[in-house]
């Protein structure tokens, strides 16, 4: 939301000084609050003070940003889980520990509510969000997670770039609320490592999220025998011939 806002252009006299008051004076998340509860958005907005100052009321216009509660994993036609755990050493991890990781595909639904005192200036806003996503590098952007201190980006992807921006009706005079849903498509790491009591590589505290052990690996092979045949006994050599038949043999001879 931060790029989008960096890429506004006023259209009207609101966005005019809506365009310098800094993302954080324009822009409020609330979580799980959507479309059912925009008068809880916006009071929610009300009662922020961006500006130090209690006696004055927040600006307009502003934009709130929701999640839904539920959840739905990816279809398996655009993408699959890792289900199967893959035992993996994090790049950037200097101690070189091995731990389990799975991945969760699932698609998230989000909710941008515009909140503006005249039409044209929420109209603007919505035509201008749409614009930005559809330019392809704004289709997607990354995830922060970290696991053994060690902060990772994985990938979120805007499932569908064309979205239309839904008039919500409010007891609020002189105010337009639209609401934009759009559905995130995310990958989520579920990494593990070995529990307290369990056997490790001694490198990290079982248990510990911040810095865990790893799992056992091998760390050198020995060879004790480069002999070969049974139970690396000495090689069994065996000399072989073919047969030919004789002259005065049923199956003639030269």
């Amino acid at each position: 939301m931060g790029r989008f806002y960096a890429t506004l252009v006023p259209t009207t006299k609101p966005l005019e000084g809506y365009v310098t008051r800094g993302v954080a004076k324009s822009m409020a998340w609330a979580p799980s609050r959507m479309i059912d509860a925009a008068e809880d958005m916006l009071s929610l907005w009300m009662r922020s003070d961006i500006h130090d100052a209690p006696t004055r009321p927040p600006d307009m216009p502003a934009i709130l940003v929701a999640l839904a509660k539920d959840y739905t994993p990816t279809g398996r036609d655009y993408t699959r889980q890792v289900a199967d755990r893959e035992m993996v050493v994090i790049p950037t991890d200097e101690k070189e520990r091995m731990f389990g990781l799975r991945a969760v595909a699932g698609d998230i639904r989000a909710q941008i509510v515009i909140f503006a005192t005249d039409e044209p200036t929420a109209h603007s806003l919505a035509a201008q969000f749409g614009l930005f996503l559809d330019a392809t590098p704004n289709r997607r952007f990354t995830a922060r997670y970290t696991f053994a201190s060690q902060p990772m980006d994985w990938p979120v992807q805007v499932a569908l770039p064309d979205v239309p921006a839904m008039n919500i009706p409010t007891e609020a005079k002189n105010l337009t609320v639209l609401a934009i849903d759009i559905t995130l498509r995310a990958e989520i790491p579920l990494f593990d490592a070995p529990k307290t009591g369990e056997p490790n590589d001694g490198k990290g505290t079982p248990g510990d999220a911040a810095d865990p052990a790893g799992y056992l690996v091998v760390q050198q092979i020995g060879i004790t025998s480069r002999e070969a045949g049974p139970n690396g006994g000495a090689t069994d050599i065996r000399p072989y011939g073919v047969a030919v038949p004789d002259a005065g043999g049923e199956g003639g001879g030269a």
